[in-house]
């Protein structure tokens, strides 16, 4: 048997945390079994769906590289299909036609409602032959077996029953014609040969109804996972403080793809006590036993440090190339400054995202540096100028702008003027930079480079008022 799995996002919003993480296990599953993955789009609910919702979601599935082997699916595309489909099931007497008004409806909801009953439909028109004399709109519903129960063999939650008792015959398609979302959900399911259903838990109370329509319609049942709910750290819904956003914000914000979505593999599953996998490790190790059962918890914190192992590591060329749109939109050219990969090789050990990689590399290209406040009151003081002074006189006689005669001046003043390593580079440091914090010394005077680091130190002098 071929292993198929889906992903049906609704385009009502972006690709999200929870979203890419489902969609993650369903393409890791059909990769490790030499299966399909489904790509569709359920969009029928046409109020809430919109083009950009779309693209968001084309978006981030490219940005992850999550690819699929059949699809894109559109559901607005399938209308003919699921007309087909409820007529089956009227013919079949697996559904039928529903008058009832708004007015009864209602009417029922309410004295349910004062009784403290459950607000489930009555089946009033359940065992009608004929449309009723008024005629009128009708709906067409799912005619639910009304003893005995379903059971769901679930991979993550074991054996869950429902008594068929406590499900109504639900509406399968309005009034106008139009499906509703567990018939269509279905039909897709069944036409795409779709056997394993890999899903957030929040779908598994739906899982009953949609085996009823699958039944009825003659075809069976998949295998279900279901997986567990992504919370904040503080244990409530993720939302957007928490990091519920976008993937492509995170892809904005400078984390890899590989790098979120080892970090999202490992949010609910888990295999002993890896963490790191590359994707070729996370597809020949994913399997449906090893996802827990309960919540889990997003930390954003936890992504920083998987996304800075991962800047850490990567190939120079690959990460070169994954840096390169953050520099150009900082407006950070090497025909301003040093090599790509000189800056990014000087911080890939100092940031956690490519983001941070960037900003920290603005001063070996801007013409211009802003001083930090606090770093400058405390290392470009009158103390100071002597040193930077004395530096600036010996890197200008250099003949040679290279590393071993670079650090070679910076020992040269500390032992002249007697004072500790620290009171020449920090000081240099920020009269390069703007901070005390920067790679080697020597390798930060290579980056800023002979005329800017002249300039730079020229300016701390004035700054200082000794220049």
């Amino acid at each position: 048997m071929t292993i198929v799995t889906r992903f049906p996002p609704s385009p009502t919003g972006y690709l999200h945390i929870g979203g890419a993480r489902t969609a993650l296990y369903n393409w890791l599953y059909a990769r490790r079994h030499g299966g399909r993955f489904v790509f569709r789009i359920e969009d029928t609910d046409r109020a809430r769906s919109t083009d950009a919702a779309v693209e968001a979601i084309f978006e981030g599935m490219r940005w992850l590289n999550l690819d699929w082997d059949d699809g894109p699916y559109f559901q607005t595309q399938r209308f003919d299909r699921y007309a087909e489909a409820v007529e089956q099931l009227l013919r079949t007497e697996g559904a039928y036609r529903c008058y009832c008004t708004r007015e009864r409806l209602d009417e029922l909801r309410a004295a349910q409602t004062a009784r403290k009953d459950k607000p489930r439909y009555d089946g009033h028109c359940r065992e009608l032959t004929a449309p009723p004399a008024q005629g009128g709109p009708f709906v067409v519903r799912l005619r639910t077996p009304q003893t005995g129960q379903v059971v769901v063999a679930d991979e993550v939650h074991g054996a869950v029953v429902f008594g068929n008792a406590e499900l109504d015959d639900l509406i399968i398609a309005r009034s106008d014609g139009t499906p509703t979302y567990h018939l269509t959900v279905v039909v897709d399911d069944l036409d795409m040969g779709i056997t394993h259903v890999i899903r957030g838990d929040d779908h598994l109370n739906n899982t009953p109804r949609q085996i009823h329509i699958l039944e009825a319609l003659g075809g069976t049942r998949p295998v279900y996972a279901h997986l567990p709910m992504i919370n904040g750290p503080d244990g409530k819904k993720l939302s957007k403080r928490h990091g519920a956003v976008s993937v492509t914000q995170y892809r904005d914000e400078g984390f890899l793809p590989d790098a979120l979505l080892n970090y999202l593999a490992r949010l609910g599953w888990a295999h002993g006590d890896d963490e790191l996998f590359t994707r070729d490790e996370l597809i020949a190790k994913f399997d449906l036993a090893g996802i827990n059962k309960s919540a889990a918890a997003f930390n954003l914190e936890k992504l920083l440090w998987v996304n800075q192992h991962y800047v850490q590591t990567m190939p120079m060329p690959a990460l070169a190339r994954a840096a390169a749109p953050y520099f150009a939109a900082a407006g950070l050219h090497e025909e301003h400054g040093p090599a790509l990969t000189q800056a990014i090789e000087a911080q890939r050990t100092r940031a956690r995202t490519l983001l941070e990689v960037t900003e920290k590399s603005a001063p070996y290209y801007a013409a211009e540096i802003t001083l930090d406040p606090a770093a400058a009151a405390k290392h470009l003081t009158a103390a100071s100028a002597p040193v930077l002074q004395a530096l600036a006189e010996k890197f200008a006689a250099l003949s040679v702008w290279e590393g071993p005669a670079l650090h070679s001046v910076v020992e040269e003043v500390t032992a002249e003027l007697q004072i500790k390593m620290g009171q020449v580079a920090q000081p240099l440091r920020v009269a390069l930079v703007g901070s005390a914090a920067s790679p080697a010394i020597d390798v930060t005077l290579l980056l800023v480079g002979r005329e800017r680091t002249l300039a730079r130190l020229a300016a701390a002098l004035v700054a200082i008022g000794a220049g």
